[in-house]
């Protein structure tokens, strides 16, 4: 189309006026730097990070790449730098005592490790911010009930940490989080060290969080299939720099980055094609091709369909099927065996199914994203 003015765009609608909300959490290149003996070295490297009120936004990446260190910077537990963390308006790092305590309630963490008082009672757990923020004992009682009550745990106020199960601790935590009525919850890496039937209940209660409390969550983590539950947004992070940010079906259905595409395991080259194989070897003139759904289209039996209408063959290589933000997914790697013009045919009719379809050449480990050239 290039840059020619286009007529009939006087009939589209005009952008409206009304002026975009500010983020509820803005990162403006935030970084972070470790003595290492007489050297310096960047834990995190300029960090822009915009986030809107209400979102899930998901922070991936391999150990070491930084996400730890970016919540300590967030929440102000570690002093960034360089940059600037807007929290609500209010820029954390340059403030310190008591303005500094202050915008801090806007703020609720939730810890890796869970980090409850084992002398205190679920509800002491519960009640430790408000009382160190100041507030009445009546206040106290009304909150910490109210929490409870939202957490199905007032059977166990006055049990102790010691007593519960994982899930019920970061049940706990998450309560204790939200005791001041922050705007923001961070949120480090909250199901590592549960079984699967407890982590989805646990991504199920910050899900609601958001929705019923209206709270944005920044959501820490390694595992794919949290992100992929229950964020809206997801960045990349790798030796502390954002490699990729946007959609969570943007992002992990069509990685732009390698460190992505290592993360879900998209490298894919001979190594890899050998084990899909199972050592037979590969015919040919076969193409091999990533297939990609979602929505509707990831229910609709297209493989089955494909082979009924074309004359080729097809080996599924690697499946991998779920939810991605409650829509269906399906991700595969296919052999695709047939005549070259039927192939292109049968790619044409896996589009318009609503495929994206990606040919890949494992020889060269390069990719051609469409139909083949």
């Amino acid at each position: 189309m290039g840059n020619n003015a286009n007529p009939s765009s006087q009939l589209e609608p005009r952008e409206s006026s009304v002026p975009t909300p500010p983020p509820i959490v803005l990162l403006e290149n935030l970084t972070k730097r470790y003595r290492q003996g007489t050297n310096w070295s960047n834990a995190l490297s300029r960090i822009s990070l915009s986030v809107s009120e209400g979102t899930i936004q998901g922070i991936i990446g391999f150990s070491g790449a930084g996400k730890t260190t970016l919540l300590r910077c967030v929440s102000r537990l570690d002093l960034p730098d360089e940059g600037r963390v807007l929290i609500d308006g209010a820029d954390l790092a340059s403030m310190n005592g008591a303005q500094l305590r202050s915008a801090r309630r806007r703020l609720g963490v939730v810890f890796q490790q869970f980090h409850l008082l084992r002398s205190r009672t679920v509800a002491q757990n519960v009640a430790l911010p408000l009382e160190i923020a100041g507030a009445s004992q009546e206040a106290i009682e009304e909150r910490v009930t109210e929490l409870l009550a939202w957490f199905g745990l007032e059977t166990k106020a006055d049990q102790y940490p010691s007593q519960l199960s994982g899930g019920q601790q970061q049940r706990v935590a998450i309560a204790r989080a939200l005791a001041t009525k922050p705007a923001v919850l961070l949120s480090d890496e909250p199901t590592s060290a549960l079984d699967p039937e407890t982590t989805a209940s646990v991504l199920e209660l910050l899900r609601r969080v958001r929705d019923e409390l209206g709270v944005t969550i920044l959501f820490i983590t390694h595992e794919l299939s949290a992100v992929r539950a229950i964020c809206d947004r997801v960045a990349v992070l790798d030796q502390g720099t954002i490699v990729e940010e946007g959609p969570v079906e943007q992002v992990l259905l069509r990685p732009a980055s390698r460190t992505t595409q290592r993360l879900l395991g998209r490298n894919f080259g001979l190594d890899q094609l050998a084990g899909y194989l199972g050592g037979r070897a590969a015919h040919p003139e076969a193409v091999f091709l990533e297939l990609q759904f979602l929505g509707a289209s990831a229910t609709t039996h297209v493989l089955s369909t494909l082979v009924r209408t074309f004359d080729v063959t097809v080996n599924i290589l690697r499946a991998d099927i779920g939810e991605l933000n409650r829509s269906s997914y399906g991700f595969l790697v296919v052999e695709l065996g047939g005549a070259t013009g039927v192939i292109e045919q049968s790619i044409g009719f896996l589009e318009a199914y609503g495929a994206v379809v990606t040919q890949i050449d494992p020889w060269s480990e390069a990719e051609t994203t469409g139909r083949p050239q």
